[in-house]
């Protein structure tokens, strides 16, 4: 069970940084800026990731089909998934994708801000829908 004084903090978090976000967003503020500074930082943050692969070469990515026993409950289903990756990300590449991650959390916490939505509202929904639903949220 989460600690009530762990979860108080994250949602003390979450709102301040919602608010420090609504302060620093100057430049765009309109809807249609944070939307496609969202997907911006969303597409960099995936490129990070690439780059790691591509040109780092700290991840690597052996693809192919999920294999699964036939017999296999539901509920097993997720030891005989994969990730695909190998390796472990090396210091550069993880501050590039912490930045990018970060960059991609403002516009978030900004389209929040902008439509007038809590993000810590939001994600407690989410953790409770997810609670709820266990291994049938199927994402």
């Amino acid at each position: 069970m989460t600690d009530p004084k762990d979860q108080a903090a994250r949602e003390e978090l979450c709102c301040r940084f919602q608010d420090i976000v609504s302060q620093y967003l100057i430049r765009h503020q309109s809807v249609l800026d944070i939307i496609s500074k969202l997907q911006e930082a969303s597409s960099r943050t995936n490129r990070a990731v690439v780059k790691s692969i591509t040109s780092c070469g700290c991840l690597q990515v052996s693809a192919e089909k999920q294999q699964m026993p036939d017999d296999i409950s539901f509920t097993q289903m997720k030891e005989y998934m994969d990730n695909h990756l190998s390796g472990r990300l090396c210091e550069d590449c993880r501050e590039v994708l912490e930045d990018e991650i970060g960059k991609t959390l403002f516009y978030l916490a900004a389209l929040c801000d902008v439509l007038d939505l809590d993000l810590s509202q939001i994600m407690e929904k989410e953790l409770n829908r997810m609670s709820t639903l266990g291994i049938f949220n199927l994402r």
